[in-house]
């Protein structure tokens, strides 16, 4: 049937008329209130997350843990496949529960997928140096040689008696250590074979940590002179020495290139580090963070700087599985809000080519204790509606894994997509864009304070 124009115009009239208020109905019957947006949420957890059997780690038969009790990690095979690195976080130091569950994937990572350093948010020559007498000492003693004390736990030591285990084996894994901060001690100078020398590093090194409490950066700037030279010295040693470096640290055959790396980062902390610390704390007193801003981000470099080295230098050939703190290994740490003060750190600096061979996995809890530095316990507070936790708990399982990286923004996982609250040390309130800072998430339903081991 024809129609005419006159009719037509009519008829597209009283559509365009009509729009508005089908539309309008029809945005209000799509429209989801606050709580029906978190009940879809959480449905599309129950549906697409992971849930891990065991944190507890594994033990091994021969030098090896049975591949059979991996199968519930096996779906991060694909998803690492092609990585390089891949980053373990931790909202908290203090969670007996992140130790576990860190040491079994480690486990996995190492004998199913091939990862064979583990570098520690430690200092780098404390850490070559215990690599070097793996073989010869006990696990606990490694762990402290090489660790900051906050490691130092029951729930830690598996992870140091499966390393020991793996030095027979024809991959061993690997202890590396990143960080730049003044963790005594150092070295032992007895390689030196020269007694004044051996004492004016030892001097040195307690005089640099103690520089770094002082407020008296005049003071500082005269003496640091004599500081760096004594370690250019020692520096200079270091070839002359090589046959009984060799000999000390039998486990460790980069233990030359590792200490010339580490006395480069002292030189580099007493010229630039330990000043911009005075004038940090001198800062904070007068209520300006200008400078701690300045000196965390400096830290981190140092960081992202050592562990490009290590796996360019020392390790060219290896996989890495690097362990720290959510804030130093998100990717975007400057965009999280509700921090004391926004800084760029290690997973933000990292250059693109590495960010592109690395995958990044928060630590999260849902209830329980945590303990801060001072090994005093932090309760974790009750996660508000819609934030991470309360997302993720919904697959109503201990142990959560979720990945964030290969998920398209869809009706159900919007929440990966814009802000949402999360807890640092399980109490204190952040908010970021969840696939913004992290590959994948496991949160970890009950947390409780480690068992600490003292020196």
């Amino acid at each position: 049937m024809l129609i005419s124009a006159d009719t037509a115009f009519a008829e597209t009239a009283k559509t365009e008329t009509a729009l508005p208020t089908n539309s309008a109905a029809n945005q209000a019957a799509s429209t989801r209130t606050s709580d029906e947006t978190i009940s879809d949420w959480k449905a599309w957890v129950r549906d697409h997350a992971y849930g891990i059997k065991s944190i507890e780690p594994e033990k091994t038969v021969n030098g090896r843990v049975p591949s059979d009790r991996f199968a519930d990690l096996n779906m991060l095979k694909p998803l690492l496949h092609d990585k390089r690195f891949v980053f373990l976080g931790e909202s908290s130091h203090g969670a007996a529960e992140y130790n576990l569950a860190k040491t079994r994937l480690i486990q996995f990572l190492h004998q199913e997928m091939g990862y064979n350093v583990l570098a520690f948010e430690s200092g780098l020559s404390n850490s070559a140096i215990a690599n070097g007498r793996l073989k010869e000492q006990s696990a606990e003693q490694t762990m402290k040689d090489s660790l900051l004390y906050v490691w130092w736990t029951q729930e830690t030591l598996p992870l140091f008696d499966y390393m020991k285990e793996t030095q027979k084996a024809k991959q061993p894994l690997k202890l590396a250590g990143f960080d730049i901060q003044t963790d005594l001690p150092f070295i032992n100078g007895d390689w030196l074979k020269d007694k004044e020398l051996t004492k004016r590093l030892a001097e040195t090194e307690e005089a640099l940590f103690k520089w770094q409490m002082s407020k008296d950066i005049e003071g500082y700037r005269k003496a640091k002179p004599s500081i760096v030279k004594v370690y250019e010295q020692v520096k200079e040693q270091l070839k002359t020495h090589e046959q009984e470096l060799t000999k000390a640290y039998p486990n460790e055959p980069q233990i030359v290139k590792l200490l010339d790396r580490a006395l480069s980062n002292r030189i580099r902390l007493a010229e630039e580090y330990v000043e911009i610390t005075i004038q940090a704390f001198e800062g904070a007193e007068k209520g300006d963070m200008t400078m701690f801003v300045k000196l965390s981000e400096w830290r981190d470099q140092a960081m992202v700087d050592n562990l490009i080295w290590l796996a360019t230098e020392a390790y060219p050939t290896e996989k890495f599985i690097v362990w720290g703190h959510n804030g130093h290994l998100r990717k975007a740490n400057s965009e999280v809000m509700g921090t004391s003060f926004p800084v760029k750190t290690l997973g933000e600096m990292l250059p693109d080519q590495y960010k592109q061979i690395s995958y990044v996995i928060g630590l999260y809890a849902t209830e329980g204790e945590t303990a801060g530095n001072d090994r005093v316990p932090i309760k974790v507070l009750t996660p508000e509606p819609g934030s991470v936790e309360d997302i993720l708990s919904a697959a109503n399982q201990p142990f959560t894994f979720m990945d964030l990286r290969y998920r398209l923004n869809e009706r159900g996982n919007s929440w990966m997509f814009e802000p949402r609250f999360a807890y640092d040390w399980g109490s204190i309130k952040e908010s970021l864009i969840p696939r913004t800072q992290y590959d994948g998430i496991l949160l970890i339903n009950k947390v409780s304070v480690p068992q600490y081991i003292n020196k």
